[in-house]
C-alpha cells in the first residue's frame, strides 16, 4: 500500500473547508461584522451584559428554533410554533388565575405542545399529507384556541412564576436569567441528539434522501413523527420561558414567531430542503437577529420594522448562498 506525500495533495489542503459548514461559518462572519459594528459605534455596545441581553431576550426563541431546526433537517416546515407558544402561555396564565399548583401547571403546560406535535406527525405520515398544510392547520386550531380560553390578556401574580421571572443569576458583575439556562441546556440537549445517537443519524439521513433511507431500513415515518413531537415540546418550553419573559397570556402573543424561527434557523446555515444544518448554526441565527434589535435600539432613530427589512435582505443572501453551495456539491 502507498500513501501519497503530503505535498502531492494539492497546496494549502489543510485550510479547505466542507461545503456543508460554509453557511454557519458565513454566519459566524456575519455575526463578528454586526458585534465589530455595534462596538465601534457605540461604547456601551461592548458591556458583556448587552450580550447576555441578547440571550435574555431571545431565550424562548431559541428553543424553539431548536424544535425547528429538527423538522427543517428533514425537509419539513411547522408553521404551528408560533401559535403553540401562545396556547401554551395562555393555558399557564389561566390555570394559575384559577388557583392550579404551578407544579400541575408545568406538567400540563409541557404536555400540550408534544401531544398536539405528536398528531400533526401522524397525519403527516399515515396520510401523506404536505407538512404545510398539516401545520397550517394546526396553527390556526393553536390560535383559536389561545382566543377560546380568552379573549384578552391574563396577568401572571403566582408566586413561583413571578419568582423564577425575576430571578437574576450572577456572573460577576453581571447576570442572566433562568430562562437562558434553560435554552442553553436545551440546545446541548438537542445538539448531542443530532451528533451523538440513532435518531440524529436519521434525521440527517432522511433529510439527504427519504426515499434512499427508506430503502436502507431506517424508521422513516417514526423519524417524523419523532420531529414534529420534538418541535411541539421545544415550543411549550417556549411558551413557558415567554410567559415568565412577560408574566402574562395573551391570545395574540407570539404571532408572526413561526417565521421568526424559520428565519434564524435558515441564517444560521440549515438548508430548507433538508440535511445539512447544525444547532449551533441555529444559535449563531438567534443571535444575529438578537444582534440587529440591539443595533436598531441603540440608534433610537429607525423604526422596529427596519429589524423585518434587515433579516428580509439577510434572508434572501442565504437562500442564494445554499443555492450556490448546492451547485457547487454536484
Amino acid at each position: 500500500m502507498t500513501t501519497t506525500p503530503l505535498a502531492a495533495r494539492g497546496p494549502r489542503a489543510w485550510w479547505r473547508v466542507p461545503q456543508r459548514q460554509v453557511p454557519v461559518l458565513a454566519t459566524l462572519a456575519l455575526l463578528l461584522v454586526m458585534y465589530g459594528i455595534g462596538v465601534s459605534q457605540y461604547r456601551a455596545f461592548s458591556n458583556i451584559q448587552v450580550v447576555f441581553n441578547i440571550f435574555i431576550d431571545n431565550g424562548f426563541l431559541l428553543v424553539v428554533a431548536v424544535g425547528m431546526t429538527f423538522v427543517i433537517l428533514t425537509g419539513g416546515i411547522d408553521l404551528s410554533v408560533g401559535s403553540v407558544v401562545a396556547m401554551t402561555a395562555m393555558v399557564s396564565a389561566s390555570l394559575l388565575g384559577d388557583g392550579v399548583h404551578p407544579a400541575v401547571v408545568l406538567l400540563i403546560a409541557l404536555l400540550i405542545g408534544p401531544a398536539l406535535g405528536f398528531a400533526m406527525g401522524c397525519v403527516i405520515h399515515f396520510f401523506d399529507i404536505q407538512p404545510f398544510i398539516v401545520t397550517l392547520a394546526g396553527m390556526f386550531f393553536a390560535r383559536g384556541m389561545c382566543t377560546w380560553i380568552s379573549s384578552t390578556s391574563i396577568p401572571i401574580t403566582d408566586g413561583f412564576w413571578t419568582s423564577a421571572a425575576q430571578e437574576r443569576i450572577r456572573i460577576g458583575e453581571n447576570f442572566v436569567t433562568v430562562s437562558v439556562l434553560v435554552a442553553l441546556a436545551v440546545v446541548a440537549v438537542a445538539a448531542y441528539t443530532l451528533a451523538y445517537t440513532r435518531l440524529g443519524r436519521n434525521v440527517y439521513a432522511i433529510g439527504g434522501n427519504p426515499q434512499s433511507a427508506l430503502l436502507m431500513g431506517l424508521p422513516v415515518g417514526r423519524t417524523k413523527i419523532a420531529v414534529y413531537t420534538i418541535s411541539g415540546l421545544c415550543s411549550a418550553i417556549g411558551g413557558i420561558l415567554l410567559s415568565f419573559y412577560t408574566l402574562s397570556g395573551a391570545p395574540l402573543i407570539a404571532v408572526g414567531m413561526e417565521l421568526d424561527t424559520i428565519a434564524a434557523v435558515v441564517i444560521g446555515g440549515t438548508l430548507l430542503t433538508g440535511g445539512s444544518g447544525y444547532v449551533f448554526g441555529t444559535v449563531l441565527g438567534v443571535l444575529v437577529l438578537g444582534v440587529i434589535q440591539t443595533l436598531i435600539t441603540f440608534d433610537g432613530s429607525l423604526s422596529s420594522w427596519w429589524t423585518k427589512i434587515v433579516i428580509g435582505g439577510l434572508l434572501f443572501a442565504f437562500i442564494l448562498l445554499q443555492r450556490l453551495v448546492g451547485i457547487r456539491k454536484k
